[in-house]
């Protein structure tokens, strides 16, 4: 049973990370501040980190900022337009739903996805939660055809 308890805490820690990672890529994008020093501004506020997977958010702050110009070209063939004309949370998701897919592969692709669905749901435009699932489904056969395919 407790088995059961610490995979659901490490469930939602994850979940709170990557909501955290979200909101951190959207500042790096928009100000272009240094990805540790972003860090390091969420660490500073405990409200903020509370019930977070902070290693997890560590890990996904900075591999996106880290290669997101690699990360961006896997996207780029799934895209209508160029990544910069995405919108920027709907293009933080997507980055970060990314390097999920590419890096992490200890989390399913079902759940990278509905993570990042899920996201764009709550903070992107109305019907951006589409466009991250269509965009992210076909990614993913690609990025994931090696190690689930």
């Amino acid at each position: 049973m407790s088995g059961t308890t610490d995979m659901r805490r490490l469930a939602h820690a994850r979940r709170r990370a990557r909501r955290l990672a979200m909101q951190a890529l959207y500042q790096w994008q928009l100000t272009g501040y240094e990805p540790k020093d972003i860090l390091s501004q969420f660490r500073a506020d405990p409200d903020e980190m509370k019930n977070a997977d902070d290693a997890y958010f560590r890990d996904l702050l900075l591999g996106v900022t880290g290669d997101a110009v690699a990360l961006d070209a896997l996207l780029e063939p799934y895209l209508d337009r160029r990544v910069e004309m995405v919108d920027p949370v709907e293009r933080a998701i997507l980055r970060l739903a990314t390097f999920e897919l590419r890096d992490r592969l200890d989390v399913p692709t079902k759940v990278a996805i509905n993570e990042a669905v899920e996201l764009a749901r709550k903070f992107g435009a109305e019907q951006g939660h589409r466009f991250i699932n269509g965009v992210l489904d076909h990614a993913a056969k690609k990025i994931r055809l090696k190690d689930e395919g």
